[in-house]
């Protein structure tokens, strides 16, 4: 029998989170000491606005700031995550028989953009 990972749903509240210390992410904190390290981490965005659905698929994603009228602090802000093209063909079949395409030159975004 294989364990499960929870299922947490994490709303960003304000891109600010990314440099604070308060309430919101010393939770976030607790909340990941208390569980295993995953394989992985499936991130879905309301964000991404594009035709059709899609997934990202590339091994190393960049990290895309998107937004405007934040000191430049969160603008440094890299998210070096690993992709997993493996991976996004397994959830792009999962989605059958939506047509998912497989992304390899977004990214990782913070805010609306239309592709």
């Amino acid at each position: 029998m294989t364990s499960r990972m929870p299922v947490v749903f994490f709303g960003h509240g304000s891109p600010m989170n990314a440099l604070a210390d308060n309430a919101v992410t010393q939770a976030w904190a607790r909340i990941a000491g208390n569980m295993p390290r995953p394989r992985a981490i499936l991130c879905i965005s309301a964000h991404w606005e594009t035709r059709g659905t899609a997934v990202t698929a590339m091994e190393k994603p960049r990290t895309i700031h998107d937004f405007g009228g934040f000191p430049q602090a969160l603008f440094d802000v890299q998210y070096p995550a690993p992709g997993d093209p493996t991976l996004a063909a397994r959830v792009a079949g999962l989605l059958a028989p939506t047509p998912v395409a497989m992304d390899r030159d977004w990214g990782l975004d913070h805010g609306p953009t239309f592709r």
